[in-house]
């Protein structure tokens, strides 16, 4: 299985230090379309965002692997020329499934993964009191990851993230990452950061390796711009709830006004053509021309 376009444009942007790679984050076809549209290098697809939207729940460990690879695979098929970062959680299981998540995801074109410390019953990086699997196995974890890649012919960036931040503390945070490193790993993700003083120091002493940060406003980390972030030393920095809290937000005025008024707000300008072009409509019509078709020849 040869290496994505997506996977070798991924590694190209890493490898350029100047650089820090802004990811937005989906987790639907809508959500996608819409980010791509705006021109990211690469996408993110946040296992919360991916839960919420096809099973309605919070993030607790609840998706399957096939659940999140689905989801995966159309996102990153929407333009296999963008770098598709997806959330991997624990790998699902023991090193068996770990090394079948890694296969799955590279077979779905995702262009790299993230593998963190929790044990399956997991839940989001910015709730209390999470649990955590020993450093040995968690290594071992990362080592079932960087056997599938090897293993599998094709290729996928690994992050390595690790929870044990507000729990274990800084040192053996670190340890783990420094660990997952010397395996293989190409990313590292320390979870949590708890000031931009330790965002410095941690981007500091993983060099050269990349550091990711997780921009998450309201959480246990600072706010950061695209701008702070990378002067801190971070390479990629993911907005897992990007279009998770926007979507939120706007539907539940819409819906608000909906039951208080009995109607629906008017967006000037706005029509259902506008959001199926959002969705490649122009692009369905000239496939359809181009193969002879006739369904659309006096148009939409």
């Amino acid at each position: 299985m040869a290496a994505s376009s997506a996977v070798t444009r991924l590694r190209q942007l890493l490898a350029d230090e100047s650089k820090i790679i802004v990811c937005p984050g989906v987790y639907d076809g809508f959500t996608a379309r819409i980010a791509l549209r705006e021109g990211f290098d690469a996408l993110y697809m946040t296992g919360a965002g991916t839960t919420a939207s096809r099973l309605g729940q919070p993030d607790l460990g609840v998706i399957t692997l096939n659940e999140m690879r689905g989801n995966a695979e159309m996102i990153a098929g929407l333009d296999p020329a963008v770098p598709l970062i997806a959330d991997a959680d624990t790998g699902f299981g023991g090193s068996l499934m770990v090394h079948r998540t890694v296969t799955e995801y590279i077979r779905a074109g995702v262009a790299a993964l993230h593998l963190e410390d929790q044990p399956t019953s997991k839940r989001c990086g910015h709730l209390s009191n999470k649990q955590l699997i020993p450093e040995a196995e968690y290594l071992d974890r990362i080592r079932a990851a960087i056997n599938a890649r090897a293993r599998s012919g094709g290729d996928i960036v690994l992050i390595a993230r690790t929870d044990a931040l507000q729990s274990l503390g800084y040192e053996a945070a670190v340890s783990r990452l420094k660990g997952a490193i010397a395996l293989g790993a190409d990313v590292a993700f320390l979870e949590g950061v708890s000031s931009t003083e330790q965002a410095r120091q941690v981007c500091e002493e993983l060099k050269p390796t990349p550091v990711l940060f997780n921009a998450v406003p309201g959480g246990v980390s600072p706010d950061l711009s695209v701008q702070e972030a990378q002067e801190l030393g971070f390479r990629l920095i993911i907005y897992p709830g990007l279009a998770l809290s926007a979507v939120y937000q706007a539907v539940r005025e819409a819906a608000q006004k909906l039951k208080a008024t009995g109607t629906q707000a008017v967006r000037t300008g706005e029509s259902p053509r506008d959001l199926f072009n959002v969705l490649g409509l122009q692009e369905a019509v000239a496939l359809d021309l181009a193969a002879g078709g006739r369904l659309y020849d006096k148009g939409v």
